[in-house]
């Protein structure tokens, strides 16, 4: 059974063991929870002057390894930028919840491995599909497409031919390095750092 999310009026704003406390709860229930508004946050990398965001699904949250994790086609663009910056920022937004997240990452790409292959176990059949495109993620088209074969379009293919797909799937995990917490309330805003790095100086309060 999922363990009761922390509400409110259990300290959260004062307490900084229950603060931590709830913001991985908020993360992990987002794995499980389709309509959890933390299920799709902006994934955002670059190198030197060139960055990028994009909306990604969140698929692992672990608090104990302190880690996030989503799935990427192996061909498109940002592999090469996390290969040439692996840090890397998530940015959360609750509305019902008024929370902000900034998670500050150190990032690695998991290709053709026994992590890759757990994750991909777990993928069901009609999300392979998204593996499945001729070309890479970005490719320009002649004309508007999915960049599938017909065959894959239609969903007429096999569990096994659906393995094609491993090919092109990787993992990204992601390693917490800090996490700026934002509450927006009319009554006064509250804000605060989690330091994984310094274990020394884990938690500051911020003027928000």
């Amino acid at each position: 059974m999922a363990e009761k999310i922390i509400k409110k009026d259990s300290g959260l704003y004062e307490n900084p063991a229950i603060l931590e406390k709830k913001i991985w709860q908020m993360l992990e229930n987002a794995t499980r929870d389709r309509t959890s508004e933390c299920r799709t946050p902006v994934f955002i990398c670059g190198s030197k002057n060139q960055f990028d965001g994009r909306t990604v699904v969140l698929r692992a949250a672990n608090g104990a390894e302190n880690f996030l994790q989503f799935h990427a086609d192996y061909r498109s663009s940002k592999i090469k930028t996390i290969q040439e910056n692996d840090q890397a920022v998530f940015v959360f937004y609750d509305r019902s919840e008024k929370i902000q997240l900034r998670i500050k990452t150190k990032c690695q790409v998991h290709h053709k491995n026994d992590i890759s292959r757990e994750s991909w176990l777990k993928t069901q059949h009609i999300s392979r599909k998204c593996y499945l495109a001729e070309s890479a993620p970005g490719t320009a088209l002649g004309q508007p497409g999915t960049g599938l074969p017909e065959k894959y379009e239609s969903f007429q293919y096999s569990q096994e031919e659906s393995e094609l797909g491993f090919e092109n799937f990787c993992v990204f995990r992601c390693y917490v390095l800090t996490i700026e917490w934002l509450y927006l309330s009319a009554k006064g805003h509250r804000r605060a750092k989690l330091d994984y790095e310094n274990p020394d100086v884990k938690f500051t309060w911020l003027t928000p």
